[in-house]
């Protein structure tokens, strides 16, 4: 398994990936624009030349980031894939001197074993609504709110 940095050449198997996942309502789409516009915040694991699995740190507001675009590969599933990425992805935040990092999600179980508490809405701060307006659930947002500090 290799665990990389995304690129443009990615972007057709990234929108596939999480779009299958959003078509069966366990997460939220993602057009072709917001992938590319957000290319510099993914992490991608890759087998055998096929993307397999992503995950994308969003820098949100002073030391406040966001871990989102999670899917791995139902092949992929149960082997760790997922909680490399965010090691991954908190590794980043730490040397980018991120002090809280959350999650919106419809899989809490898989963030509290990596440290994340369920909070409120409420309690995250009104930057993080921002792309929200553009959300298809807006404003009747069913995910879940998740922290971990750093």
């Amino acid at each position: 398994m290799i665990y990389r940095k995304a690129t443009f050449k990615d972007v057709e198997a990234i929108h596939k990936l999480v779009n299958d996942y959003a078509e069966k309502g366990v997460m939220l789409p993602r057009s072709r624009n917001v992938l590319y516009e957000t290319l510099r915040d993914m992490i991608l694991a890759e087998d055998g030349g096929s993307i397999v699995g992503v995950g994308a740190l969003h820098l949100v507001w002073d030391e406040l980031a966001e871990i989102r675009t999670m899917a791995i590969a139902p092949d992929y599933m149960k082997q760790g894939i997922g909680r490399e990425i965010v090691q991954l992805l908190i590794k980043e935040a730490y040397t980018l001197g991120i002090k809280t990092l959350f999650t919106l999600t419809y899989q809490p179980g898989f963030f509290a074993k990596l440290g994340f508490a369920e909070i409120p809405k409420e309690q995250l701060p009104h930057k993080v609504w921002k792309e929200c307006i553009n959300c298809a659930k807006f404003p009747n947002c069913d995910e879940i709110a998740m922290i971990r500090k750093i």
